[in-house]
């Protein structure tokens, strides 16, 4: 079993629930989606090298040859986590999704939790890997930024996600759709309102537009209505300049 991995390293998670933990990030290559805030190059393909940090919290980089074996992958990650003490191995992307089969032969080979960095598009994939995740973070896409309607698979995806620990992550803009807003507050409380909603605001880049502050506030209230856990985070390894 064999991937394209973009890079393997260890940093301080940055977004959601676990901001601020020690993680080993495994960024696999290829999406499912093409929204316009992403800031990761992922296109799959055209990775020839995967860039694997020399030490944890080196920021130096060495060069593996893709596509990469589950072996090879399972003995980096182990190295790390002897080197170091890490919350969690997080499977980011991209969308690790795309590569399930490869996740059920590697994660078993390591001894650490798994996070799994999702878009929430794939449930019939999540159901595949499911037994193996311990940690879920879960966007919700709205239509205005991937030009699709989304919510019938977030909706199966957050039913499968539910029995893990798993949280919401949604990305404000500041020209954001009240009405698709709204229709994402109501999916999650439906399903259960004590799911942990993450507003992030977009960061600035693909010439998004900024949320102003007290926007974000507003949000929050408007959230509030019907979860009962609703944080505003922002991508704080950006302002770390964190990789």
């Amino acid at each position: 079993m064999e991937a394209n991995l973009i890079e393997i390293f260890s940093s301080v998670q940055g977004e959601g629930r676990y901001v601020g933990c020690r993680q080993l990030f495994v960024r696999f290559e290829g999406c499912n989606l093409s929204c316009k805030y992403c800031d990761t190059e992922h296109e799959a393909g055209v990775h020839t090298l995967c860039n694997v940090e020399t030490r944890s919290g080196s920021r130096l980089f060495s060069e593996a040859i893709n596509p990469l074996a589950v072996t090879e992958v399972a003995a980096y990650i182990n190295r790390f986590l002897r080197e170091l003490p890490h919350q969690a191995v997080s499977f980011t992307g991209g969308e690790p999704l795309l590569h399930t089969a490869f996740l059920r032969e590697l994660i078993p080979m390591i001894n650490t939790k798994v996070m799994l960095e999702t878009n929430g598009t794939l449930p019939d994939r999540l159901a595949e890997i499911i037994d193996l995740v311990d940690i879920i973070s879960m966007d919700i896409k709205l239509p205005q930024m991937t030009e699709a309607n989304l919510w019938a698979v977030h909706r199966d995806f957050l039913n499968i996600a539910k029995e893990k620990d798993v949280y919401v992550k949604l990305v404000v803009t500041g020209d954001i759709v009240m009405e698709d807003f709204q229709r994402a507050i109501d999916l999650v409380a439906e399903i259960n309102p004590d799911i942990l909603l993450i507003l992030q605001p977009v960061t600035p880049v693909n010439d998004m537009i900024p949320v102003e502050p007290g926007t974000m506030l507003e949000l929050q209230q408007i959230a509030l209505e019907k979860l009962r856990d609703v944080r505003v985070i922002p991508q704080t390894h950006r302002m770390m300049d964190q990789l």
